[in-house]
């Protein structure tokens, strides 16, 4: 199932199918790992619901929910 990164909850893990963001934002979400294939972890969420954590290629990302919103996730 595809779904976008900012929809998923709490623990919920997938890999990264693709970025579909403004070029700027893309470019950084590249550059941060958010690569096709990597591996990826929703491990918070703050209390207003924005920014979200993640957890990719070994480290602890802040994103804005708007970023997340562009980064296309497959989870089993």
């Amino acid at each position: 199932m595809l779904v976008r990164l900012d929809q998923l909850k709490v623990g919920d893990e997938g890999r990264v199918v693709g970025v579909n963001a403004p070029s700027r934002i893309k470019k950084r979400l590249l550059g941060l790992g958010l690569v096709p294939g990597e591996k990826v972890k929703l491990e918070r969420i703050a209390p207003l619901g924005d920014p979200i954590e993640i957890f990719v290629k070994g480290f602890h990302l802040s994103l804005r929910r708007e970023e997340a919103s562009g980064v296309i996730v497959e989870v089993k």
